[in-house]
């Protein structure tokens, strides 16, 4: 019989409290599965331990099989071809079967955790500020932002669930970075919809620089409409509902018919828009910032000579007015992606440039 083990694969953060939270997560899980395996885990980038040195300690503890899962939202660039690549490099080069999970994903648990957090922001608010109805009040939700429409239209359907599942008067949906629009552009619009209340809900994991855009670009725009109540909600981090999905990834592998983990993938289907990307090479770009921890450059605000409270991702933009790839940082890593196709739309990341 295998022994098995289990690696939980997480992005990595500049932010210490992100990678914290990641940690806190990885410590709970083993008590939602069997006693007998072994739970590892390891980041991409920035952030100590790296993927590989978690693999090593389920090796040394005697695994045959190892179980890996992306501590991920949703399948985007990472998902889909950095963190295969390593676990595949890995496997061939010690002898080691790796499997390969989904990442949470759509999925009514999530969307359960989700709620809660709103609800939660909604009952404060009710208490602090008086009633509103959820149906005069305009839900925003804002999700990571990826190089990858599938991705994006996950964040859209869970919000979409959210909004229909508990009642709001209206849904915007907008995104932190990559693609658009992004958040001021998104609030900045809500806030012409003539709700007296809008709920900014950060669709992530944990906290760090993005959930601090969030939050500071929604101060930005509440002082601008003072007659309005904006109202920010918690993101997921280790909701209990959030743990047993995670859970569910790892042990669905040892089914007889393990789930997908991939569908509408650019790389494998024709996506509208996306066309060109079929076949694609799919590797990883991030061996250049593998541990580098969270004092990789640009990890604070402080250091930074264009931001004011809270990183803004002006600092992204090159100089002709296209995105540098989201982790160069003022370094000379200028690897190459398939160019994204809305680069320069106005409520994209150039939305984020000093006007």
């Amino acid at each position: 019989m295998a022994k098995i083990g289990v690696m939980i694969c997480g992005h990595g953060s500049r932010s210490q409290a992100a990678v914290d939270e990641f940690a806190v997560l990885a410590e709970k899980l083993p008590a939602l599965l069997p006693a007998e395996w072994p739970v590892e885990y390891g980041y991409l980038e920035f952030a100590n331990p790296v993927i590989r040195l978690g693999l090593d300690k389920l090796r040394e503890q005697g695994c045959t099989k190892i179980l890996a899962v992306p501590g991920m939202l949703f399948a985007a660039m990472h998902a889909k071809n950095d963190i295969p690549t390593v676990l595949n490099t890995y496997a061939a080069k010690h002898g080691i079967q790796v499997s390969y999970g989904r990442e949470l994903g759509v999925d009514p648990k999530m969307i359960a955790a989700a709620g809660d957090r709103v609800r939660d922001a909604v009952d404060r608010a009710n208490a602090d500020l008086g009633e509103v109805p959820l149906s005069e009040t305009c839900l925003v939700v804002i999700g990571r932002g990826a190089s990858d429409p599938d991705a994006n239209g996950n964040v859209a359907k869970i919000a979409r669930m959210l909004q229909e599942g508990m009642g709001f008067g209206w849904l915007e949906v907008g995104y932190s970075g990559v693609t658009f629009p992004l958040v001021a552009p998104c609030l900045t619009h809500a806030a012409r919809l003539g709700y007296k209340r809008i709920v900014v809900f950060p669709y992530f994991l944990f906290t760090g620089i993005l959930i601090d855009r969030i939050y500071g670009f929604t101060d930005q725009v509440a002082s601008a409409h003072p007659d309005i109540q904006f109202v920010k909600a918690g993101y997921l981090n280790d909701h209990a509902q959030v743990l047993e999905t995670f859970a569910q990834r790892i042990v669905e592998q040892v089914g007889d018919v393990p789930p997908p983990n991939c569908a509408l993938c650019k790389y494998r289907v024709q996506v509208l828009g996306f066309e060109a990307e079929v076949g694609l090479k799919q590797e990883s770009h991030h061996h250049h910032v593998e541990g580098q921890g969270a004092q990789a450059p640009g990890s604070n605000v402080a250091d930074c000579r264009l931001c004011g409270d809270f990183c803004t991702g002006e600092c992204r933009l090159d100089m002709d007015g296209h995105q540098h790839h989201h982790h160069d940082d003022g370094d000379d890593h200028h690897h190459h992606h398939h160019a994204y196709p809305h680069a320069d739309h106005p409520h994209g990341p150039e939305s984020a440039r000093r006007k």
